[in-house]
């Protein structure tokens, strides 16, 4: 009887007065409607409030704070972000790709996946893009400065030791650090994780506690274009077709975790036979070979309730037409 006199009394007061209690921020309040707020840590949902065009004032001013330097343009080109492109993880697809003041590219990237090789994936990134701007014939002084940003849900090992959430790197000189030898490249890294105990009071510090979950961030402190990111996340968590996507990337990241897991335990049960070094290795490849086509089974069945025809399931999963009939 009490529960139901509390219920009844937060209907008669509308739900909009919970969103001054922590616990409660990340939902939208809309008459006697709620909508839980997408993650922004989803790197598919990422992309569609930073790396959408239309969004480029959001972005340039989390830019801006990320290089502590003004950023006057923002050149975004994605309109669309295909089905296919949610479970591939290869090429970079969901990184969010812009062009900064006319002259510079840069490579944003929201990564919750500790694969252990995330230094080499994003010098590699880093080094594609330079590449892709010298064109034939070009000086090699007119080519655009690259900047790859990285935002991580996970610390990284070696950068435990460094006392701060946010870092910044050059090719400098290893007795003279203060020189650069050049800063036509660099890398910055975001460790989500660490912004409490590193809290610098500037205005990435919003950004990232923003970013790292809207639920626990008191809006009374955001700028106008914090305000505007959160009205396009309430936008995106308000349209069904954007609530599967954003879903089906969750449980694809899901998958990868636990592959990486399961794949690391059997290396190492075998690596006690073998040699731990070894075992390891072949126990991921096992590991992710199983995992994977179990992952794309789940998926292609999720598919099917979703109504999609055979021929799209097959071409996303990249299961056969038979196995897709046999669901």
């Amino acid at each position: 009887m009490i529960l139901f006199s509390i219920l009844y009394s937060i209907k008669l007061l509308g739900y909009s007065f919970l969103k001054y209690f922590p616990k409660f921020r990340n939902f939208k309040y809309e008459g006697d409607g709620i909508i839980k707020l997408l993650e922004l840590k989803n790197d598919y949902i990422f992309k569609r409030v930073f790396g959408f065009t239309g969004n480029e004032e959001i972005t340039k001013d989390l830019l801006s704070a990320v290089l502590k330097q003004p950023v006057n343009n923002v050149e975004l080109n994605c309109k669309e972000i295909l089905e296919r492109e949610v479970f591939d993880d290869k090429l970079g697809i969901l990184d969010i790709r812009a062009k900064l003041n006319n002259i510079i590219d840069c490579d944003i990237e929201m990564q919750v996946v500790d694969q252990k090789n995330i230094e080499k994936r994003l010098l590699f990134y880093l080094s594609k893009m330079y590449g892709q701007n010298v064109r034939k014939g070009q000086k090699y002084k007119e080519t655009n400065k690259c900047i790859a940003i990285l935002f991580t849900d996970f610390n990284l090992e070696k950068l435990k030791p460094i006392k701060k959430y946010k870092t910044k790197w050059n090719f400098r000189e290893e007795d003279y650090s203060d020189i650069i030898l050049t800063d036509a490249m660099e890398i910055h890294i975001i460790e989500l994780s660490k912004v409490e105990e590193y809290s610098e009071n500037k205005e990435l510090d919003i950004w990232v506690n923003f970013i790292n979950g809207v639920g626990d961030f008191d809006m009374s402190k955001a700028n106008e274009q914090v305000k505007k990111a959160k009205e396009v996340l309430e936008e995106i968590s308000e349209n069904e077709h954007e609530q599967y996507l954003a879903h089906l990337r969750e449980k694809y990241i899901l998958d990868q975790n636990n592959l990486l897991s399961s794949g690391y335990d059997r290396g190492f049960e075998q690596g006690i036979k073998d040699g731990i070094e070894k075992g390891i290795e072949q126990g991921i490849e096992q590991g992710i070979e199983q995992g994977s086509k179990k992952r794309e089974i789940e998926i292609a069945k999720e598919m099917k309730e979703q109504g999609y025809a055979n021929e799209e399931i097959e071409k996303i999963t990249k299961l056969t037409k038979e196995e897709i009939e046999n669901l």
